[in-house]
């Protein structure tokens, strides 16, 4: 090769060197700006994508705080049901027991009084012609008392007591006034003598009692 010729390749070597490095910057630049848009647009999606899995863990959230509170009402309403269920089952076993626990107490009432009758005793003087009558008697009256014990307690157990009214103003809602008797002693009204005993069942009248009341002497009646 000739000198003329390698001058000539050598000098448009040179210049397309020189213009490469002249656009290379533009290049550059293209590729920085390239770049920044990537980068916008991924962070664009990122945004999306976070508003997009917020909007769903608030309709998760907004789901769940609904079957909660559907959870608790249904909680509420199945309480509502067994306390009712509780309360007739409560309400059917009163009435149930409730003639049972009369009619023991009508049986205490008629043992009490016939325990009262047998306290009468034949005269001591003919001892031994009473002294087997007299024995008998009494293995009698210490069986009646046991019973009564027994029954007292059975009563007891059940959540049945026995009013205590004498010497109390007569209360309407607890007792019957039968008759009455003048007394100066008490005021008007009080209660003297218990002809029928009253009785609680679990804190509510089972059976009011029958009472005889004090009124004003007749002096005082004349005077008023």
């Amino acid at each position: 090769m000739d000198d003329s010729l390698r001058r000539a390749l050598l000098e448009r070597f040179s210049a397309w060197l020189d213009a490469a490095e002249v656009g290379s910057a533009p290049i550059a630049e293209q590729q920085q700006t390239a770049d920044l848009f990537s980068l916008f647009v991924e962070i664009a999606g990122l945004r999306t994508e976070v508003r997009t899995e917020a909007r769903l863990v608030k309709e998760a959230l907004d789901q769940f705080r609904s079957a909660f509170d559907t959870l608790q009402a249904s909680h509420v309403t199945l309480q509502r049901e067994l306390d009712r269920t509780h309360e007739e089952a409560r309400e059917a076993r009163r009435a149930a027991l409730r003639p049972l626990l009369l009619d023991v107490i009508d049986l205490r009432d008629r043992l009490g009084a016939a325990q009262a009758m047998s306290g009468d005793q034949p005269p001591r003087w003919p001892e031994r012609l009473w002294r087997r009558r007299i024995v008998h008697g009494e293995a009698w009256q210490e069986g009646l008392r046991l019973t009564l014990q027994r029954l007292d307690q059975v009563l007891r157990d059940r959540g049945v007591e026995a009013m205590q009214s004498l010497g109390q103003p007569m209360d309407p809602r607890l007792a019957r006034a039968v008759g009455t008797v003048p007394d100066r002693k008490v005021p008007e009204g009080t209660v003297v003598e218990e002809v029928r005993t009253g009785f609680f069942w679990e804190g509510t009248v089972l059976r009011t009692a029958e009472v005889i009341v004090s009124r004003p002497t007749a002096n005082e009646e004349t005077a008023s």
